[in-house]
Order: structure tokens, then sequence, then C-alpha cells
């Protein structure tokens, strides 16, 4: 699975909210692009961009009394998952090189942002012996 964090990344230090539109427009497409090759290759399982974290809620629930729900995150987030891919490879090394290509995405005057891209392994349950 490889995670993109809403964060400013070396190449960019512009929030996405100040770049011009031929330059979002760029990178939605990078995103869009980059979606397909995995899709062609076969090593696309999902990919999601996801809402700001200001239309989040979080829940919380004893299993007794009514669940908790709340707004979040809290204001001194700083950060916050901006989406996700998740791909399926045949080596750690694949993944990597996948990730690297997400983190060259196009942003403010078309630099690559430089975006950290975390790789975590999906972890698989051990079956149930009956």
């Amino acid at each position: 699975m490889l995670l993109m964090n809403y964060e400013s990344g070396a190449g960019c230090d512009v929030p996405m909210s100040e770049w011009s539109p031929e330059d979002i427009s760029a990178h939605i497409e990078f995103q869009h692009a980059l979606g397909r090759e995995l899709t062609d290759t076969g090593e696309l399982a999902d990919a999601q961009g996801l809402a700001a974290p200001d239309t989040s809620k979080v829940v919380t629930w004893d299993g007794r009394n009514a669940p908790v729900v709340t707004d979040g995150p809290f204001a001194e987030s700083k950060e916050f998952l901006a989406g996700y891919w998740i791909v399926d490879v045949d080596s750690e090394q694949r993944a990597l090189e996948i990730a690297a290509k997400a983190s060259t995405a196009p942003g403010n005057g078309g630099v690559p942002i430089q975006q950290p891209i975390e790789v975590r392994q999906v972890m698989a349950a051990p079956a149930v012996q009956g």
C-alpha cells in the first residue's frame, strides 16, 4: 500500500490551493496517468484520493452505549492522508519504484513536488484452522 499524506515535499512549499488551475490540472492528470499505467500492467488493485479532513468523523464505541461520533481531525493536525494506491507487485523493489514515480507528481510551476510516499505491506491474517 502506498500512502500519500498531504504535506509539502522538498519541491513544494506552496499549498495546492495557491497553485494555478493549469498546475492543478497537470497534477491530477499525472495521478490519472499513473493509475492507467498501473492498471495496464495489472498491478493496481485500488487507488483513491480522499476528501479533506474537515469532512471526516471519528467513531469510538464501547460495545454497550451509543457510539461516540466527533468531528476530526483536530485543528493542530498538520498532515493527513490525502490518498492511497493498493498495488499487487512481485517485490518490495517494484513498490518502491512506483512510490518514487508517485513522488515526482508535478506541483506549482510544474516542479516535481517530491512528496513523501509511505510504502507499507498489507498484512495477511493467518488461516483459521478448523
